[in-house]
């Protein structure tokens, strides 16, 4: 029987694997796109403004779509509850096969790319008086 520490490095193996699979997803998808990291230093795709980002978690990669509410997601991949975030959870590189994610991330872009300029990640200045 494996150790923690074994487990736990496997897992982190898994997931590292699930990100570089991702990367090549997204850049499938959206040959255009370019990686960032935002103010709160979380890595970012872009393609006429952000499109999604991802955070490695303990157990999955948390792949976000930052206009996620505006999505048709008829599969149901997408969770959340926020005003526009909307997040899939990838726990292995089989998770990145599935047709409706390509679809999530192509039709993120259209969105991007026929509307472009919205960003609710973006900081907003008080104003001042």
């Amino acid at each position: 029987m494996p150790t923690k520490k074994e487990t736990r490095s496997r897992q982190k193996s898994n997931l590292e694997a699930v990100v570089r699979e991702l990367r090549t997803l997204v850049k499938k998808s959206v040959p255009a796109f370019k990686e960032s990291v935002n103010p709160w230093g979380v890595p970012t795709f872009e393609s006429n403004g952000p499109i999604c980002y991802h955070m490695t978690g303990k157990n999955h990669v948390t792949f976000g779509f930052l206009r996620g509410t505006s999505l048709n997601d008829p599969e149901g991949l997408l969770e959340g509850t926020g005003k526009n975030l909307r997040h899939v959870k990838l726990r292995t590189v089989e998770d990145l096969r599935r047709r409706a994610l390509k679809q999530l991330i192509a039709a993120a872009a259209r969105l991007n790319r026929d509307d472009p300029g919205f960003n609710p990640m973006a900081r907003k200045r008080k104003a001042t008086h």
